[in-house]
């Protein structure tokens, strides 16, 4: 069984999470957690991230009203990232895009 303890964490105490539509697949955006932040989404079942341009925990959608509804959290095989199974209310990029992705396509 996987614990909180197998999640590595860099040097800034900061592990990538990837959030996932449950419904379609997508990938809707990446942010940063630290231990913190990942204690908060298991508790809460909300999308709870660390930004680093703030310096602060963040609840996605806490602004906006575009909250994630975590229906499942998974470590991946190397225990470095993070991928969260969510409902997203309303579009998950704060530029009002469906995905952080959107028209990103590196050719």
């Amino acid at each position: 069984m996987t614990t909180l303890e197998n999640v590595k964490y860099n040097a800034d105490g900061l592990v990538p999470a990837i959030a996932q539509d449950t419904q379609t697949g997508s990938v809707l955006m990446m942010a940063w957690m630290n231990a913190e932040a990942l204690n908060a989404t298991l508790e809460t079942r909300r999308g709870t991230y660390w930004s680093r341009s703030r310096e602060k925990l963040w609840v996605k959608g806490e602004s906006s009203g575009h909250i994630q509804h975590v229906k499942s959290v998974s470590l991946d095989c190397d225990g470095d990232t993070i991928l969260l199974a969510v409902d997203q209310i309303g579009p998950a990029c704060h530029t009002g895009a469906e995905t952080c992705f959107t028209g990103r396509e590196i050719s």
